[in-house]
This record gives C-alpha cells, structure tokens and sequence, in this order.
C-alpha cells in the first residue's frame, strides 16, 4: 500500500514538471516573438507570409465550427 503511493505521488510530480516545462516552452517562444527584430528576421525569411496566409483558413474554419 505504502508503495502505491510513493508511485502516485511520483507521476503527479512528473506530470506538473511536464506542464510546467510546456508552459515556459510557449511563454518563452512568445517573448521572443514580440521582439521587433525577431518579427522582421522571420518576415524576411519568408515564414511572416506562412502564417498570414493561414489565418483566413483558420477564420473559415471558426465559422464552420461554430454551425
């Protein structure tokens, strides 16, 4: 029994370092995105023109949905 809950205890601690890992992950990502520079490297890249082309998509997509 004593073991059971020393394994329990085990997983909820992996799971919240997992989703903590994620969650700095996505906040991280968007600080550096913010950056101005940053946003002008991508666009000159070519990936500023991906993402715009994808927003209508997903704008159709949202109205589908919400049928």
């Amino acid at each position: 029994m004593e073991n059971l809950a020393k394994t329990d205890s085990s997983e909820s601690k992996d799971m919240l370092m997992a989703i903590g890992g994620l969650a700095l992950i996505v906040f991280g990502a968007g600080m550096v995105l913010s950056h101005p520079f940053i946003r002008r490297y991508i666009g000159q890249a070519g990936l500023g023109g991906l993402a715009a082309a994808a927003i209508p998509d997903l704008e159709r997509y949202m109205k589908l949905k919400s049928m």
